[in-house]
């Protein structure tokens, strides 16, 4: 074996002094294992990526590195696995392609690529409600939008505690128990199941019905709700009432007695005059007819009844044992002699020479009075006489 020669050794002690250098030098830029080293074929996140910090309640045992998906395309992947600072939930802080456009209200799932493979973030938009925004940079999906898929081993054990212990045998008691019940009982069961099928049918028809009901059951106890005070109140106060009925018990049925009695007695009678009865009603009908007829001006005369012969405004005029009347006399002397001519009546003649009047006073006409009778003092005669009489 030849010893390496001084050549040999001095540029090993060259390569070992590089590779210390690189080692410090990324030392102090921060290299942080493999977790941090982007793993090749890995997504791509373009030019100006976005990062989002997502809580969940368990992130199983995903991992840095891990790839974020949107509808099963990698779009991105998990920078950091840490517990958030209320201790109750995980943070997972992803990176996002920047080309991606997500809502601010997407949610996040956790899912598995098959079976038994790798756990990956699937982010999408909501499914229950209506996207709004858009997510940003730094931006935080909350518990309340983020779940997870079950685990093969949540799934075994919840199977290993069914078939160990849990309810196969309290299934196999069961369906003893339901053998045992219909066992020779076909024919009624059949039957039975085929009038619930008529009954679940007939519900079905008038389900709009039922529907109608129960609104009117809850406005109804709602309004109860409203009268509790008044309900009680009432309550409260029939204990009298009901005192004073179960005193007047035997008066009561008395009476009912009596009441079914008259009503025998107004059966009967009914019974054996129907035909008079029926008789009368028939010739009571032309005058309820005329009576149709006159519908109209029926109330227009009942107002003249109470002032006959007067007519029904004579309230206004009769006060009492006087009347109250405004007469406007027309004193044209060419009017006058006009409808004395036409009355037939022969004209005023003056007097030739007539006395000198006074001063102020009207020049004295002496025309004829009409005849006023016995009851010239009357003043209804006169106000007739006046007004209508020749």
């Amino acid at each position: 074996m030849t010893r390496p020669t001084a050549r040999y050794r001095n540029a090993l002690l060259a390569v070992l002094t590089t590779l210390g250098l690189v080692a410090t030098g990324c030392g102090d830029a921060g290299f942080g294992g493999l977790y941090h080293t982007p793993l090749p074929g890995g997504a791509d996140l373009g030019d100006d990526p976005y990062r989002v910090a997502l809580r969940f309640s368990d992130v199983l045992d995903l991992v840095p590195q891990a790839s974020v998906k949107v509808n099963d395309v990698a779009v991105g992947r998990v920078e950091r696995v840490e517990l958030a600072p209320d201790t109750k939930s995980a943070l997972v802080r992803v990176i996002v392609n920047g080309d991606v456009v997500l809502p601010a209200n997407a949610v996040a799932e956790l899912r598995q690529s098959s079976l038994l493979g790798e756990k990956f973030v699937d982010l999408r938009p909501p499914s229950t409600e209506k996207p709004k925004g858009t997510l940003a940079d730094g931006a935080t999906i909350p518990l309340s939008r983020t779940t997870r898929h079950a685990e093969l081993e949540e799934v075994f054990g919840a199977l290993s505690m069914l078939l160990s212990g849990g309810g196969v045998e309290q299934l196999r008691t069961i369906a003893s128990e339901l053998n045992d019940a219909m066992y020779g009982n076909e024919a009624e069961i059949k039957a039975l199941l085929s009038r619930v099928d008529h009954l679940a049918t007939e519900l079905d028809g008038r389900k709009k019905q039922i529907t109608r009901a129960i609104d009117g059951l809850d406005t109804l106890s709602r309004t109860l709700v409203e009268e509790e005070d008044n309900l009680t109140d009432a309550l409260d106060n029939l204990s009298p009432g009901i005192r004073v009925i179960a005193e007047d018990a035997d008066e009561i049925v008395g009476m009912l007695s009596l009441l079914r009695k008259l009503s025998d007695v107004s059966v009967d009678t009914i019974g054996k005059s129907r035909e008079q009865l029926v008789a009368n009603l028939r010739a009571l009908e032309p005058t309820v007819r005329k009576l149709a007829d006159a519908g109209r001006n029926l109330p227009e005369a009942l107002k003249i009844l109470p002032t006959y012969p007067l007519p029904w405004n004579a309230g206004d005029t009769m006060k009492g044992d006087f009347a109250n009347v405004d007469a406007e006399f027309d004193l044209n002397l060419d009017q006058l002699l006009a409808n004395m001519r036409n009355s037939g009546q022969q004209p005023i003649e003056l007097p030739e020479s007539a006395p000198p009047e006074r001063q102020g006073e009207a020049p004295a006409l002496d025309l004829p009075l009409p005849d006023l009778g016995a009851d010239q003092g009357s003043d209804s005669s006169l106000l007739g006489a006046l007004l209508g009489g020749r």
